[in-house]
């Protein structure tokens, strides 16, 4: 699905409780360019935040889910696939097998978190949601990363980066 994508222009915009949030426009033209755009953003994300991924089917929400996850060091690019029917992927950032070969595993890098990667493109109603467990994801310290979050209505207190796709 989204690792064939031509490219993608998207708008991410950050709202934290307390502030009026902002919106940039970046446009990539390739799938690479939107894992690098991925990474540019993991770089910035706090250790508990939700990141709401929209946008038509193709669009490359999966692409840009395995720059983040990448960037974040919780796994390969190659390992990050779309959890259309797994629903939910967990990763884990810090952990030694996640990095690239030859890399500096000594080097002390951001505090280790799970990375849930959770895509609602099938899930019918609340009750499925429900079963997802994302109540729990939620309430720890974790990057929480939902595909088609237009689906249904989140309410949480947790910083929040919407990218539309």
């Amino acid at each position: 699905m989204d690792d064939k994508d031509p490219g993608s222009s998207w708008s991410p915009a950050e709202k934290r409780p307390d502030s009026g949030g902002g919106s940039q426009t970046f446009v990539t033209h390739s799938s690479e360019e939107t894992i690098a755009q991925g990474r540019e953003i993991a770089a910035n994300l706090p250790l508990h935040v939700i990141v709401m991924l929209s946008g038509e089917l193709g669009r490359g929400k999966s692409t840009l889910t395995k720059g983040i996850i990448s960037g974040l060091g919780a796994a390969r690019e190659e390992e990050v696939t779309s959890p259309t029917f797994t629903l939910v992927h967990v990763f884990q950032t810090g952990i030694q097998a996640s990095f690239p070969a030859g890399a500096d595993v000594n080097k002390q890098g951001p505090p280790s978190c799970k990375v849930y990667h959770v895509d609602l493109y099938r899930i019918e109603n609340f009750t499925d949601l429900e079963s997802l467990g994302l109540e729990d994801a939620l309430a720890e310290q974790a990057i929480v990363i939902i595909e088609w979050p237009d689906r249904f209505t989140f309410r949480t207190d947790l910083p929040r980066v919407d990218i539309r796709l």
